[in-house]
């Protein structure tokens, strides 16, 4: 049992840590920088410390003077909520190398979903079905028209280390694949440093849908269900439901278990989602679910699934 929890987080996310872990008896360190220095995070936890000025290049996204305020602090633990180091392997790594508990998957299961197409590569490899398209090496704008035309149009060209509908395009017709294509790549290795694209077949009448899973350090995965959360604008999710509606048994046995294999593919351990992308013209049916990503960490849309299952996903 942790006696002492530090959260490399702010905000709403850091009070829901501090939250349960104080019914849990667990004493609570959080972090802040100048702009935060009378937060409520910062006032509900057993300590604080500053950890550098408000830009969070300058403080919450420096992982070492993280690690140094739990070992400032005594903490045994580093949870880092969503957002900022979350989703960074070298941060958990260096959490696990200085003698901490990391709250979080294995760094290597956060590598491997790290980059679209090589999380597509292994969903595939484990049996796991994702949207028909193009994963290659060859980059090459001849050979990506190519694929896009053997693929069928309309197509979605998506950045590879992409998020939030950055390096993202859909494309009609054949003769705007190249625009297309090349503001896609510059748009993608501005904002994340690489510019290689995967190509999916666009889904007409997307529905967007999300399971829940956690996984244990024995291999263990089990799923909590799936929330709809296919109400976006300009791809940011606005709305989550679940159940999700006009979903059958059998369609839910489908994508929960789909879900769990993914898990089970990487070694996932803690708290994580994977995304699904529905071809909702026909109603959901099991045939025509895909896998899109997963995201490795607990998810701002958490809560959805603790009103349905009432199971506190951060105890």
């Amino acid at each position: 049992m942790l006696e002492s929890l530090l959260i490399a987080n702010r905000g709403e996310i850091a009070c829901r840590i501090i939250r349960t872990a104080r019914a849990m008896g667990i004493r609570t360190v959080a972090v802040y920088s100048d702009a935060d220095a009378t937060a409520l995070h910062v006032r509900s936890a057993d300590e604080a410390v500053h950890i550098g000025p408000s830009p969070v290049r300058e403080s919450y996204l420096l992982g070492d003077r993280i690690i140094a305020a739990a070992q400032q602090t005594g903490a045994q633990a580093i949870h880092p909520g969503y957002g900022f180091l979350s989703e960074n392997a070298e941060f958990a790594q260096s959490v696990i190398d200085a003698g901490l508990i990391w709250v979080g998957p294995n760094p290597s299961s956060i590598t491997a979903m790290g980059l679209k197409d090589a999380a597509k590569q292994l969903m595939q490899d484990a049996g796991v079905p994702t949207t028909p398209g193009y994963l290659g090496a060859d980059q090459s704008p001849a050979h990506l028209a190519a694929q896009a035309d053997a693929i069928g149009y309309p197509v979605l060209i998506k950045a590879v280390a992409g998020g939030g509908g950055k390096g993202m395009r859909k494309v009609d017709a054949p003769a705007d694949f190249a625009d297309a294509l090349a503001s896609c790549q510059r748009e993608a290795a501005s904002s994340f440093g690489n510019d290689h694209v995967l190509l999916e077949k666009w889904v007409t009448n997307p529905r967007h849908i999300e399971v829940q899973v956690f996984g244990d350090s024995h291999g263990n995965v089990v799923h909590l269900f799936e929330r709809d959360c296919s109400l976006q604008r300009r791809h940011q999710k606005v709305i989550e439901e679940a159940p999700a509606p006009g979903m059958d048994a059998a369609t839910r046995e489908a994508i929960c278990s789909a879900a769990v294999r993914a898990a089970k593919a990487v070694d996932y351990v803690g708290a994580g989602t994977i995304e699904f992308i529905a071809d909702g013209s026909e109603g959901l049916r099991a045939d025509r679910i895909w896998f899109m990503e997963m995201n490795t960490r607990l998810q701002v849309e958490h809560p959805v699934t603790e009103e349905i299952t009432g199971v506190d996903l951060v105890e």
